[in-house]
């Protein structure tokens, strides 16, 4: 039973922290690895917690705001649609996790246009 709950705990925390430095890598400027970190995260929770989980939308924002700011913008833009997609489904249109993947997909559509 402890190994039981042991795994299930390691299934809950492992992408939460790989995803945490992921995002500490990106701060850093250290794009290759922070994507790579984030990658994995995104798989061990669509295989934990499945495909639409809003956990899942969190690691998809946080890659697209990788490509975003590497002006990757195709890239971040097909990651916030999913994000959104999920958000929308599981937290509805008006939860702010949602309204914050909404922002960032529209300041990726200005930064587009300005270019």
């Amino acid at each position: 039973m402890k190994r039981e709950k042991l795994q299930q705990y390691e299934q809950q925390i492992k992408p939460v922290l790989v995803n945490s430095l992921a995002l500490l890598y990106h701060s850093q400027g250290n794009y290759e690895e922070s994507e790579s970190l984030f990658q994995q995260a995104l798989e061990m929770k669509k295989i934990f917690l499945g495909e639409e989980h809003p956990d899942v939308a969190t690691t998809l924002n946080d890659l697209a705001n990788l490509y975003f700011s590497q002006e990757l913008y195709d890239k971040a833009q097909l990651l916030y649609k999913q994000a959104l997609k999920i958000r929308e489904k599981r937290l509805g249109t008006n939860h702010p996790q949602t309204i914050t993947v909404a922002e960032n997909l529209e300041n990726l559509r200005t930064s587009i246009e300005k270019k």
